[in-house]
């Protein structure tokens, strides 16, 4: 049998989530705890949010309606990655078939995409507030809110569905370690025993659009706003304004922030980065936003705090609760 004959006749049928490979046996249940622990914090302080959205008609507002896009996103892409790395630490099943290996690295990038786009409306919604402050109350309805949610939750699954018709096209007849936490289309194009050079290159390209597009409108909007906000006479109107957008600038920050850094790391001359320190700062910029999202973000406006505090002391939320227009 010819070479090329043996390497097609062995096909990959699952592999294998590797993590951090430096790690020794001894920490693994320190690390599943770890893990295990920020998913549980994700899921309650995003699930508390999402019920007071639930029962509290007066929330149903365009800002509101960016927080709960932000939770279900920030559900969903835990929910795709922690579960299976936490089992290979706890109980050493780190087996994934190809499919659902496939089918995760699908919804890695859908979620990656995802929490771009509802960051974009997050920077129209402020430009229009503070650009266009007359206009805002008729331009940003519920409606249109949830005309642009849809097409987010929509759109978002174009380009990781395009890379991952790609993906699947692949030859798998080799290793089957994902030198990852789960998988995703560097790791699984490594794995192929194929020239994925063209693919990668089509790959990249949509990763770079779905980053860059939306992170360049949020640069545009930011500038506007400052521009208004600087030509603003009374200092406390240009403090308030300044404030509406300090936590979404912190929420883009660490969104964008450390995946830059990442990026540019190869190009840095005396940079160097193990396996094991690239994927540690990965997991903190994909898990940081989702975990301190609520906190910094949700729990921070005072009509949200008062309804928690209503609905955690057992009193029935009050209709006529005032929502300001926008977190102070």
């Amino acid at each position: 049998m010819s070479q090329k004959n043996q390497t097609t006749a062995i096909i990959v049928t699952e592999f294998f989530i590797v993590g951090f490979p430096g790690l020794q046996p001894e920490y693994y249940n320190l690390v599943a705890a770890i893990f295990f622990t920020i998913y549980l914090t994700v899921i309650v302080g995003n699930s508390i949010f999402i019920m007071l959205f639930t029962l509290e008609t007066s929330l149903h507002k365009p800002m509101y309606i960016i927080m709960l896009n932000l939770a279900l996103s920030d559900v969903g892409f835990c929910t795709v990655a922690l579960p299976k790395l936490i089992s290979r630490y706890w109980f050493n099943d780190g087996f994934i078939s190809f499919q659902l290996c496939l089918m995760q690295r699908q919804f890695i990038h859908y979620f990656g995409t995802l929490n771009s786009l509802i960051l974009m409306i997050m920077a129209l919604d402020r430009y229009l507030a503070i650009c266009f402050p007359f206009r805002y109350p008729v331009l940003m309805i519920k409606r249109t809110m949830c005309l642009l949610s849809g097409f987010s939750w929509t759109s978002a699954m174009i380009a990781p569905g395009i890379s991952s018709s790609l993906t699947a096209k692949m030859h798998f007849c080799g290793p089957n370690l994902i030198l990852n936490c789960f998988c995703d289309t560097l790791s699984m194009n490594n794995l192929a025993c194929t020239d994925t050079r063209a693919e990668y290159q089509v790959q990249f390209s949509l990763a770079m659009m779905v980053l860059f597009v939306p992170f360049s409108f949020i640069i545009f909007s930011y500038s506007s706003i400052v521009a208004t906000v600087i030509r603003i006479v009374d200092t406390d109107g240009r403090l308030k304004a300044f404030s509406t957008c300090a936590t979404q600038l912190c929420i883009i920050s660490l969104y964008y922030a450390p995946r830059f850094f990442v990026y540019a790391t190869p190009y840095i001359p005396n940079l160097k980065m193990t396996v094991d320190q690239r994927l540690a700062f990965s997991m903190f910029y994909l898990l940081m936003p989702p975990l301190v999202n609520p906190f910094i973000y949700c729990y921070r406006t005072k009509v949200i705090q008062q309804l928690f505090v209503k609905w955690c002391s057992g009193n029935k939320i009050s209709q006529k609760v005032n929502v300001l227009p926008f977190p102070k």
